[in-house]
């Protein structure tokens, strides 16, 4: 099947008892057996239901993998993916990644024992520069959250391959629509199903996607024993949210590409961070490895001060000022107080996350409103600013 075709069908069969079009949402917490250890293939909730089985087929097979695994929240799956690890393990992170996935690593995992090197990914050859006989684990995101660089899944997998380290891909910004790492030698693919998979924003979720046997066993018994697992009402609505996302992705994207053209020839707006712009640094390895390039992007403003950026965050009425991204309906956000507030400033200025930095997941709403939006809180354009600056370059940290 192809993609769109996957999306509506795959994982999907009428429901066996009544012949229901739409998986129906088991809600229950354990199962009537005939006599000990006899049943119909489900014993209690936590580790088996229906509704859950459905959409990890589906996950699975819009990702081309063989193994789908359900959680409560997007740190819910990161958190069981850092747990196939043993102290003394080591990790090689991206360096421009979502703050919570930053803050799990140091806060709460590198307290027993396990070393997390955060560098820049962009060169894949890097990544060897920190590779030790210690090194079990290579986290990416691309695009990255929020500066929308770039990541060659397939250069940093065959590192991983010649090292026997795992590879885990964070898709979220991008979706399975617009690329699958699996397919590019990830090991592991993980999605805040919360974003663009539900797409609606009425639902915490999250999902890992793997090939490997004995790599799913381990992730599966994790995903049991720990008991980190979404309700059967979660899974329904992530089931209906990937039977549009294809029609939703061709949306966001298109609607993205004019709004950051738009801010790019605003005489007040400085850098725009997206990555189909043909100057962009990484936009040949984008081009390679994704459909188009997505509903999310970054900017930041000529006045580059926290009060001009705030100015901006208050006044658009179509863009709603709240956090997470991924729905219909456009966001506007602050990562350096929002999304990204657990990183230290120092380190976020380094990436090249300012204080002043705007955040927005493009929605699917007319592209003209939009763009009106953002003209209008941006401030109208003054003529002799307009002349000096028609022209600008996509910087990248």
């Amino acid at each position: 099947m192809k993609l769109a075709t996957k999306l509506i069908h795959a994982g999907i069969e009428p429901d066996p008892s009544t012949g229901a079009i739409m998986t129906p949402i088991y809600q229950t917490s354990t199962y009537v057996q005939t006599s000990p250890g006899d049943h119909k293939g489900y014993e209690y909730a936590r580790t088996q239901n229906p509704t859950r089985d459905a959409l990890q087929k589906a996950l699975a097979a819009i990702e081309n993998g063989k193994f789908g695994l359900c959680f409560s929240s997007g740190m819910a799956a990161t958190d069981t993916v850092i747990k196939l690890l043993n102290p003394g393990d080591e990790v090689i992170a991206a360096n421009d990644m979502y703050g919570g996935t930053y803050r799990m690593f140091t806060k709460v995992f590198e307290k027993y024992g396990l070393r997390f090197h955060f560098i820049n990914m962009r060169d894949p050859g890097n990544v060897k520069n920190y590779i030790n006989s210690n090194t079990k684990l290579i986290w990416a995101e691309t695009p990255t959250n929020p500066m929308m660089n770039i990541i060659d899944i397939e250069a940093v997998a065959g590192i991983a391959k010649q090292h026997n380290i795992l590879l885990c891909v964070d898709n979220t910004f991008a979706s399975p629509y617009l690329q699958n790492p699996l397919d590019l030698g990830a090991d592991i693919v993980l999605h805040s199903a919360t974003k663009y998979l539900g797409g609606h924003s009425d639902v915490v979720h999250g999902c890992l996607i793997v090939n490997d046997v004995v790599l799913n066993e381990k992730l599966q018994f994790l995903q049991n024993c720990c008991g980190a697992v979404p309700g059967p009402q979660d899974c329904f609505l992530v089931l209906r949210g990937l039977k549009t996302l294809h029609l939703r992705m061709q949306r966001h994207s298109e609607n993205a590409e004019k709004i950051a053209r738009f801010l790019r020839n605003n005489s007040k707006v400085e850098n725009v961070y997206w990555c189909g712009f043909e100057d962009h640094p990484d936009y040949e390895v984008a081009k390679k490895q994704m459909r188009s390039f997505g509903g999310m992007m970054s900017f930041t403003l000529k006045d580059d001060s926290l009060e001009a950026a705030n100015k901006v965050l208050s006044a658009t009425k179509l863009f709603s000022l709240a956090e997470s991204l991924g729905g219909v309906e456009s966001l506007i956000g602050h990562p350096a107080s929002m999304t990204h507030a657990s990183i230290p400033r120092e380190e976020r200025i380094k990436n090249g996350l300012t204080d002043s930095l705007i955040r927005l997941s493009v929605g699917i709403e007319d592209v003209d409103d939009l763009i009106e939006d953002l003209d209008q809180a941006i401030g109208k354009e003054d003529k002799q600013d307009f002349l000096k600056d028609t022209q600008k370059k996509v910087v990248t940290a």
